[in-house]
């Protein structure tokens, strides 16, 4: 196997690590070894793009393991000649842990309608193939393609460090967005509860909340939920993209399906707490079709309003989509991409403000003319609800001085 880098090529001879090495790291000689968290093995690696030989994927929404933007080198498998069969070992779900030295995440895009956002958990184990949260695994030395769902990192400690956040003097209440990079509610919550931690910490602050999801678990955490939308302190998303199980369960192999996405809501809706049905992301000619279908399904379940967001395919997403796409379905491959091309100006990504959310064209028009007028007739169309911040009252610790100025 050859580490083709920037400038040179480096033979390898093993693979080692430790845990506080980055992915990948080529030392400068001519016995290079490269590093990798977590393993040791002898060099023979299989047809699939950076996944090792004898690896077996199950319910996985990449096929790949390329080396994130940020990597100087990459890895490209080949056959050593050595006639040796190779264990069949299933590749499973590591979780590590971090210390999270701050929990409130800022922004200013003028696209989202929030300026504050909480991520309990970096990776997702859901394993949808279009999610655009899988750049981000870059920033941590790995791959946004298996090692986005596989190798996950947890954040227990994040609502304590959240709590010292909203007692500073300077902080001014506001919407806190949790589920915007990756699903707080994705399987390993169950084992974790960081956050219904988080939860805690906001309904004692009296903090408003808006909660993106598909994951189950939230249901648990309708005790919390129910009193903080009763006072107009949390609402939800839940996203659906499509009625078909068979295609969910190959687009989002490790997310729970439609129907028990749309008992989510109903329950949630139950528990008097506001959800919106978010059909995201709208897939040309996979998905689309399914729009007003989807939307209506969502209201029969009790959702009070709806969105809807095109395909988004940045950074390295765009290679895995397409690499999916091909594999899973050869025959409508091409017009899916042109389609979602014709969307984003001739690429497969346009970046810009303004645009990148919705998207530009012929084909951006009829999908919100569409979206506008299903949304009408179900009866989707009041809007998001504003949640309160006048409630918000923070908690003093034992022994501060009130009321003496």
């Amino acid at each position: 196997m050859t580490v083709h880098g920037r400038k040179r090529a480096i033979p390898l001879f093993g693979k080692r690590h430790t845990p506080d090495e980055s992915r990948q790291k080529v030392v400068a000689s001519g016995k290079a070894v490269a590093h990798v968290p977590y393993m040791f093995y002898i060099l023979r690696m299989n047809d699939m793009d950076g996944i090792l030989p004898g690896r077996r994927l199950k319910a996985r929404g990449a096929a790949t393991n390329r080396a994130g933007r940020f990597e100087a080198t990459d890895r490209a498998g080949f056959d050593d000649g050595w006639d040796i069969p190779e264990a069949d070992l299933l590749v499973r779900t590591e979780v590590r842990e971090e210390r999270p030295r701050s929990a409130i995440t800022w922004q200013k895009s003028p696209d989202l309608p929030f300026d504050r956002s909480i991520n309990p958990y970096r990776g997702c184990e859901h394993g949808c193939i279009y999610c655009y949260a899988r750049p981000s695994h870059a920033f941590l030395n790995l791959s946004p393609g298996l090692d986005f769902e596989t190798r996950l990192i947890a954040r227990p400690g994040i609502a304590a460090v959240l709590e010292s956040e909203l007692r500073r003097k300077g902080h001014r209440s506001g919407t806190l967005a949790i589920g915007t990079n990756t699903d707080p509610y994705q399987p390993v919550e169950r084992d974790y509860g960081i956050m219904r931690e988080v939860l805690g910490v906001l309904a004692a602050f009296r903090h408003p909340v808006w909660i993106t999801t598909r994951g189950t678990t939230i249901e648990r955490d309708i005790d919390l939920l129910a009193p903080l939308a009763a006072q107009g302190l949390a609402a939800v998303s839940i996203s659906v993209t499509t009625l078909d199980d068979d295609l969910a369960r190959k687009m989002e192999p490790r997310a729970p399906a439609p129907k028990r996405r749309l008992q989510m809501i109903r329950r949630l809706a139950e528990a008097g707490i506001p959800v919106r049905i978010q059909v995201s992301p709208l897939i040309p000619a996979l998905t689309d079709h399914e729009l007003e279908a989807v939307m209506e399904a969502g209201r029969d379940a009790g959702a009070t309003f709806a969105t809807s967001i095109p395909l988004r395919l940045p950074l390295e997403v765009a290679d895995l989509f397409k690499t999916w796409l091909e594999a899973t379905f050869p025959d409508r491959a091409a017009r899916v991409m042109g389609r979602v091309r014709e969307l984003h100006g001739g690429r497969d990504y346009d970046p810009q403000f303004g645009t990148r959310m919705t998207g530009q064209g012929l084909w951006a028009d009829l999908i919100k003319r569409r979206s506008d007028v299903a949304r009408r007739r179900l009866g989707l169309d009041s809007g998001l609800p504003s949640l309160r911040t006048d409630l918000f009252c923070p908690l003093q610790r034992a022994g501060d001085q009130l009321h003496l100025f």
